[in-house]
């Protein structure tokens, strides 16, 4: 069977495998999306890393949040955090501020500048997932939502190489580490 994914990118062969062809999908997918998120976000000069950074922070409220913080939330990890916040910072998107009670931890917090780009994508960025997704239904989409989620709640050392993980691991934390303390 020639599948749509086979197709699309021209393979002659089949497929090593399904678990093969589910990952070139996903990835495949992935970019269809993302191009629109690419398209929304163009208006507002914010890429999606600095957009989903300038939410999480939006989403911490008055208190702030700090860089170890916001690199755990992200939806893709980003060796340089502190570059996007120097990039949104700059913009007056946020501020950065040095804590008193532990001054190796810097929290951001969002401006109204931030707030204003934020409340002017939160709109258009709803109609892209409607039109993306819309389509398949709370059903269907409730069921892709479980299929995905099932996919990630694998451990990392049953998806990854120990050396790789272990790699990935050390590299976080140390950035994760530096983080808090410049």
């Amino acid at each position: 069977m020639h599948s749509k994914l086979a197709a699309e990118i021209r393979k002659i062969g089949p497929f090593e495998s399904l678990e093969q062809e589910v990952f070139l999908n996903c990835w495949r997918t992935t970019d269809w999306l993302m191009r629109s998120a690419w398209a929304v976000l163009k208006g507002a000069e914010l890429s999606p890393a600095l957009y989903n950074v300038l939410r999480i922070i939006r989403g911490a409220g008055p208190q702030g949040i700090s860089c170890q913080d916001i690199a755990q939330r992200m939806i893709t990890r980003d060796p340089d955090l502190t570059r996007l916040l120097d990039r949104l910072e700059k913009r007056r998107l946020v501020t950065r501020h040095r804590q008193q009670r532990d001054r190796r931890v810097v929290k951001a917090t969002i401006t109204e500048a931030g707030l204003a780009v934020l409340a002017q994508l939160d709109d258009p960025i709803h109609q892209m997932h409607l039109r993306q997704l819309g389509h398949l239904g709370k059903q269907r989409l409730t069921q892709l939502l479980q299929l995905l989620e099932e996919v990630r709640g694998q451990p990392v050392a049953a998806i990854a190489p120990a050396t790789d993980v272990a790699a990935a691991a050390g590299a976080d934390a140390h950035r994760a580490d530096a983080e808090e303390h410049s």
